[in-house]
């Protein structure tokens, strides 16, 4: 009877000791798990320190502008003691710095919506298709084509200018124009390989088990 009873309060020590085991661990993975949220939570919080970056690109369109302003005013001014190629180059100006402008716009408003928040534009008629519509991929695509474009305008307002520039500049301009344009032009090509082998890696839904085939 001695040895029955220890033997049953060493079975009980033993169960006890495992559902005392199994209260820890599952008090632990839940107390990692409240962490594991916290660190996400605060992680995915971090991205609206992206923001004051976002509002300072805006205020940065006014410095832009002002800019504009003075350059559009000297052009207006010299308009008709200015001969061709001054005139042009004056053009060229403006059109640098509306293509500038219109990169900046194009980084505020992609990079918000890829990386801090949705914009609700319901209410905005005038709200531009292209917005909310341009992924990382496009985002980056239509970056260097705005660099392209910026550096083609410097280039040209270089060539309208040739003789007052010396023959090493101009090697750099047009050396750093088409690094530009290849990598635009490598960064398309690789894009469009990924995409169309993500396609082909993509299984075909219609001739899979249990799916009618038509």
């Amino acid at each position: 009877m001695i040895e029955g009873a220890r033997l049953a309060s060493v079975r009980w020590r033993m169960s006890y000791s495992r559902g005392h085991e199994k209260e820890i661990r599952r008090v632990w993975l839940s107390l990692c798990k409240k962490i594991e949220t916290w660190i996400e939570t605060l992680i995915f919080a971090s991205r609206w320190l992206l923001a004051p970056f976002y509002l300072g690109l805006a205020l940065a369109l006014v410095v832009l502008l002002i800019h504009f302003t003075k350059e559009f005013v000297h052009v207006a001014l010299h308009a008709f003691s200015a001969t061709e190629a001054e005139a042009i180059l004056g053009v060229l100006s403006l059109v640098d710095l509306a293509l500038t402008g219109s990169l900046i716009v194009i980084v505020i408003f992609s990079g918000y919506e890829n990386f801090v928040s949705r914009v609700d534009h319901s209410g905005h008629r005038d709200w531009p298709e292209w917005m909310g519509k341009i992924d990382f991929t496009a985002l980056k695509l239509k970056l260097l084509s705005s660099i392209v474009a910026i550096s083609a305008v410097q280039l040209l307002k270089q060539f309208m200018d040739v003789s007052k520039i010396s023959d090493r500049d101009l090697f750099w301009y047009v050396t750093i124009h088409l690094v530009f344009v290849a990598s635009s032009v490598l960064l398309a090509l690789s894009d469009r390989i990924a995409s169309s082998t993500e396609s082909h890696v993509k299984p075909d839904t219609k001739h899979l088990p249990g799916k009618a085939t038509e």
